[in-house]
């Protein structure tokens, strides 16, 4: 058998190692926010308070995992700042094929036959992801201020924060949930769930679903030709 290298084992990077532990610290913090917060909202997770150290220390510890969960953006923006502004001109660039990728996203969704849409970095459903995941992120930030120091801020903002909050943990839940089901369930992008845990993919996927961007990084040298006989099953 040759030592020549399957195409299928080729990985190439997709994250740089700050959007890796960015990503890492979003997520912990956001679940850690979750749980913490559950026994302040109803008696039915008054269980918790016993786990987490009492209610006091509950609420301590959901401080604590507020203000871990704004520095991912500080990460980014310090360590990859590049990669950081790719991201943000990604979010606000849209064309003709990032609307047509949600038709076929519908189908491949529910098990149809699909073509794929060329994308570039982010394809259209990534974008939206980000988009709304800014948004609520935003807003359970902005209303957490003034259930935070409620001494600085009149009654009114602080009884709408607690409102704010609520809404946007809902909203985040609920993007979360699709997007674990879209990047560790689904057969088709389970693939590149790798990239967020060690910043590489299989260059296959990322061939068959960023076309534009793989196309591009192979022109600069840094990506393989995957049809190059040195990336095939030799015998």
């Amino acid at each position: 058998m040759s030592k020549q290298q399957h195409k299928h084992d080729v990985q190439v990077k997709r994250f740089s190692k700050a959007f890796v532990w960015a990503h890492a610290i979003n997520a912990i913090s956001f679940f850690a926010l979750y749980i913490t917060a559950l026994p302040m909202y109803t008696e039915f997770f008054d269980w918790l308070y016993p786990v987490l150290g009492g209610p006091a220390n509950a609420r301590l510890l959901h401080r604590i995992f507020a203000v871990a969960f704004v520095s991912p953006t500080i990460i980014y923006l310090i360590f990859d700042f590049k990669g950081f502004m790719n991201w943000m001109k990604e979010l606000v660039t849209w064309k003709k094929r990032d609307l047509q990728f949600f038709t076929e996203f519908v189908k491949e969704l529910f098990g149809f036959k699909f073509k794929h849409v060329r994308q570039t970095f982010f394809n259209a459903g990534e974008k939206i992801n980000s988009i709304i995941q800014i948004l609520t992120a935003m807003l359970i930030i902005g209303s957490g201020f003034p259930m935070w120091f409620p001494q600085f801020f009149p009654r009114a903002v602080v009884q709408w924060g607690y409102f704010f909050h609520n809404v946007g943990f809902g909203l985040a839940i609920a993007v979360v949930v699709g997007h674990i089901y879209l990047s560790v369930i689904h057969k088709h992008s389970r693939p590149g769930y790798s990239g967020v845990v060690t910043g590489k993919v299989p260059a296959w996927w990322a061939k068959s679903h960023y076309p534009d961007w793989y196309d591009e990084e192979v022109k600069k040298g840094n990506f393989p030709k995957l049809d190059d006989p040195k990336h095939k099953k030799g015998a």
